[in-house]
């Protein structure tokens, strides 16, 4: 099992490395300045704005300076679009919303697919299975940007309690994370009961079931802990997708998350912010990696070695 962390581990830093590396090259590839507004600056003033933010040196040695700072002293910089701030100030800021809205999300993911492919799998062809994985196959094909707008107008409009856009009061939570939290529903219903039909099927359970052992016992004790392994695999990616695809979303409901700082870096240019993002994402999608492997490893022994 350590050797498996370790394994991972490293594979984390080495993808973190070349993304974050590939994205400092890229960004300024892209035509025009971070520093330049709507109007032009005078040319002096361009150049003094670049040398106080190291902008005037090659990339290489920007690129030297830049993990010098992050190794050595955790520095991430300032932010070239958001003045007077640095860059870890605004993840700081915006990361536990995204966060909160993250984990509600995959709550109401997993409180909707796990039950619907459990059912769906003891009705096997049946008008309930037939019945759920339609939904499910809706929830999968329809895009969290169209359902999020469908909510604001069929719930949040005619009921006072839910609010069109916002992020003020703990139930402002509710809408943007069903939106999201559908598309993970849809995907966990249909994997969870792929895997219950294979777990079904095995001679443990036929021998389970032939001794008189109650359905509820034989799905919770025997069958369910091998059916969500395809389900877990599936839940530690989705949560990083969950945070680092939210941007729609929280721009739909003016939700104050690491999304809308994600588009207008990419917008702005805002190299600094950008590299800072695709750091944190990186490193996000391998710790939930890291935790599915861990997790895989708790409910099948046979891949602790």
């Amino acid at each position: 099992m350590l050797r498996t962390i370790i394994k991972r581990l490293i594979q984390t830093i080495v993808v973190v490395i070349c993304l974050v590396s590939f994205t400092f090259f890229a960004v300024r590839m892209a035509p025009g300045s971070p520093l330049q507004g709507e109007k032009a600056l005078a040319p002096h003033i361009q150049a003094q704005l670049e040398a106080n933010y190291g902008l005037d040196k090659p990339w290489g040695e920007q690129f030297l300076i830049f993990w010098k700072k992050l190794l050595f002293e955790g520095d991430l910089g300032p932010s070239l679009g958001i003045k007077d701030h640095q860059v870890s100030e605004i993840m700081g800021q915006s990361f536990p919303v995204s966060l909160t809205l993250g984990l509600v999300a995959l709550l109401i993911g997993i409180g909707l697919g796990l039950p619907l492919g459990i059912i769906a799998a003891l009705k096997r062809n049946g008008v309930v299975d037939y019945g759920s994985m339609i939904i499910a196959m809706f929830g999968i094909c329809i895009p969290a940007f169209v359902v999020g707008p469908l909510l604001q107008l069929w719930i949040a409009s005619p009921l006072s309690f839910f609010k069109v856009a916002g992020w003020s009061a703990p139930q402002d939570v509710i809408l943007p994370a069903i939106a999201l939290g559908i598309g993970v529903a849809a995907y966990v219903a249909r994997l969870t009961r792929g895997g219950m039909l294979e777990v079904l099927s095995q001679d443990y359970i036929r021998t389970a079931r032939a001794k008189g052992v109650p359905t509820r016992q034989i799905i919770t004790k025997h069958a369910l802990r091998g059916a969500i392994i395809p389900t877990v695999t599936y839940l530690g990616p989705a949560f990083a997708a969950i945070i680092t695809g939210s941007f729609v979303i929280e721009t739909i409901f003016q939700v104050p998350g690491m999304g809308q700082h994600f588009v207008n870096a990419v917008t702005g240019k805002d190299y600094t912010l950008l590299q800072g993002l695709v750091l944190f994402y990186g490193l996000l999608m391998g710790g939930a990696n890291l935790i599915v492997d861990i997790a895989l490893a708790a409910i099948n022994p046979r891949l602790r070695n």
